[in-house]
């Protein structure tokens, strides 16, 4: 074990970070995706830091083979864009990098400063970027050249414990951005690890602050929530902690009034996470259908539909379509994926499905 000093205001050399080596950590390279080995090693070839960080780090820790590899840098965007031509500038208040290869995607970041907390848009330095990540086991930064772990946080020894803890202090942490405390919950449900009760009731007593968020943060939200595998659990710890009546209003409400509704529609979240692991491509139309069944058995007398002997099923389908839509809102899927949802749910009701009519093209000929 090393450790990493830096010099205080004084000149005085300050204790900042522990150093695991290859002997103290199970990370193999072998489990890093080799495009990303590459852009770090370029990278440093031009006289820059940077490592790996975030989830990646905490998934390899935790036996997992990671999604995605975020990469973080002391070179700016414009040195990034230089040095690799597959590369596009992204962002407008705080600008990252997009290198590709074929068609994976790698964000490459420069450090952040704290300068306005951390939510500010200004760059800085390796000790700052780490007072910027909201949890600990989020706030490792591995080296895959020298094969060693800069831990400023005590974020190795969180992991090993099985705890979630905070970086910014709980005060601040979900002050300056609410969407942390649906976070937390994730990262507790995919990993396993515990949430303090200090943690937990803050984030109960601060579930009002995701009011304000835009519909299309908490539709990113929900969409991760139903494509994770654990769309079940993790909904059932955001209704303990009073987070998933901002995500799901009407779904809140009806759990809340309706024993029968809530078991089937915990229920039908346990099917979709086992759909994830039968087909984990499922198209999101399909994943949609589990959270709106049940609410649309209830929209109306399904038998007496059946047995009518005319049957409007364009006008029945928009009826359907449109009350489906408001129960989603804030989400704001895309329309040809709640199309496949409705017309699921009508089909497996028992009507045939509702082929739109499309237009016909008009040519005006001179």
């Amino acid at each position: 074990m090393l450790v990493r000093y830096s010099s205080n205001e004084n000149g005085k050399l300050v204790k900042k970070a522990i150093i695991y080596t290859k002997k103290e950590h199970s990370i193999s390279n072998s489990l890093i995706d080799t495009n990303a080995l590459k852009i770090i090693s370029q990278l440093r070839a031009f006289g820059h830091d940077a490592y790996i960080v975030g989830g990646a780090v905490r998934d390899l820790l935790c036996n997992k083979i990671p999604k995605d590899f975020d990469i973080v840098t002391d070179a700016t965007p414009s040195k990034i864009r230089k040095i690799f031509r597959n590369s596009r500038i992204i962002g407008r208040r705080f600008r990252l990098v997009h290198i590709y290869f074929d068609d994976i995607i790698f964000e490459v970041s420069t450090f952040r400063s704290t300068i306005n907390g951390s939510i500010g848009n200004s760059f800085g330095s390796i000790e700052e970027d780490v007072k910027r990540r909201d949890f600990t086991l989020n706030a490792l930064y591995y080296d895959p050249l020298k094969k060693q772990i800069i831990d400023y946080v005590g974020g190795m020894k969180d992991i090993k414990k099985n705890v979630i803890k905070p970086v910014i202090p709980l005060n601040q942490i979900f002050t300056e951005d609410p969407v942390r405390m649906l976070r937390a919950v994730k990262y507790a449900v995919s990993t396993g690890f515990k949430m303090p009760l200090a943690l937990k009731r803050k984030i109960k007593k601060n579930a009002h602050l995701l009011s304000p968020i835009s519909a299309s943060r908490l539709t990113e939200e929900m969409l991760k929530i139903l494509n994770s595998g654990y769309a079940y659990e993790i909904t059932y710890r955001s209704l303990e902690t009073n987070l998933f009546m901002h995500l799901q209003p009407s779904a809140t409400t009806l759990i809340f009034d309706n024993k029968e509704f809530e078991t089937n529609y915990l229920n039908r979240l346990k099917e979709l996470d086992a759909l994830h692991f039968i087909n984990p491509e499922a198209r999101l139309g399909e994943k949609l259908f589990y959270i709106i069944y049940d609410f649309a058995l209830n929209l109306t007398d399904w038998e007496r539909e059946l047995q009518a002997e005319k049957i409007d099923v364009t006008d029945l389908y928009k009826k359907t379509w449109k009350e489906c839509r408001h129960f989603l809102l804030p989400m704001n899927p895309q329309r040809t994926e709640l199309d496949y949802a409705v017309n699921l749910v009508l089909k497996k009701i028992g009507f045939p499905a509702f082929q739109k009519k499309k237009r016909k093209k008009t040519v005006n000929i001179k």
